[in-house]
């Protein structure tokens, strides 16, 4: 049986697929990258744009850590800048407009920290995503497909469900950033992740998460059929919903987090 911390590693595995990998899985030919946040610049660690789910028109939205060392440095390792968070936020208010759904595909450590994004507005870029997400008048649907650190996952994960890999993890800060503050060490890291409850099935427990899925293989295309197939169906349920029952929904799907286990 895996321990909290194996999950952890297995999340950051070099070899495990990445969002760009989901979206050619899923999508095939029919996804359109959309790119650039009309203020500063284009964020190739947010890949955007329109696919095609069956017959119904959605945006895909996904953080992406890149696939080797240099997709890797290009893509900043999968940490967002606030242009990043902008591209994603613009895209979700297109969809909005013509009442696409929106699927999210997090992976990442965490927002990028350097001085350029704070001087570029990181906290903000994110502060208006989680603001706007919460009223954003159509369905949105966010899965954890590696790493969900901090405010960074989150600010792709305001949605009506989020689903997580069994070998995914989401929280607050890294189990090594935890230890470092809570014991001044970083060697903890083992004891600080299960204290953080950031397994898919701690947190499906706790009532965060709606669903765990079984990890997809690159060559079993059934695989990603299936998972093709909920997505559908999900949004299909969230689209027959009246726009202002969704968003009442999702606030108070938030809001009974952290009432009891």
């Amino acid at each position: 049986m895996m321990s909290a911390y194996d999950k952890v590693l297995s999340a950051r595995k070099a070899d495990k697929l990445m969002a760009a990998d989901y979206i050619s899985h899923l999508f095939a030919d029919s996804f359109f990258e959309l790119h650039g946040d009309r203020r500063f610049g284009d964020d190739k660690a947010v890949i955007g744009g329109i696919a095609m789910l069956y017959d119904t028109p959605i945006t895909v939205i996904g953080l992406e850590k890149g696939g080797n060392t240099k997709e890797r440095m290009e893509r900043n390792f999968g940490s967002a800048h606030p242009e990043g968070y902008r591209k994603a936020l613009r895209l979700m208010k297109e969809a909005e407009k013509f009442h696409r759904p929106v699927l999210c595909l997090v992976d990442t450590s965490g927002a990028f920290c350097g001085i350029g994004a704070e001087e570029r507005g990181q906290g903000q870029a994110i502060a208006e995503n989680l603001m706007e997400m919460m009223t954003l008048k159509t369905p949105i649907l966010s899965i954890l497909i590696g790493e969900g650190g901090s405010g960074g996952a989150l600010a792709l994960a305001v949605a009506d469900e989020v689903w997580m890999l069994e070998n995914s993890v989401y929280s607050v800060i890294s189990p090594e950033g935890c230890a470092s503050i809570l014991w001044k060490d970083s060697e903890k890291a083992p004891e600080a992740a299960e204290c953080l409850k950031m397994t898919a099935k701690d947190l499906f427990r706790l009532g965060a998460i709606e669903r765990i899925i079984k990890e997809p293989k690159a060559e079993n295309q059934n695989m990603f059929e299936s998972l093709k197939l909920l997505i559908g169906r999900t949004f299909e349920k969230n689209l027959a919903v009246e726009p202002d029952e969704l968003i009442e929904a999702r606030y108070n799907r938030f809001r009974k987090m952290g009432c009891g286990e």
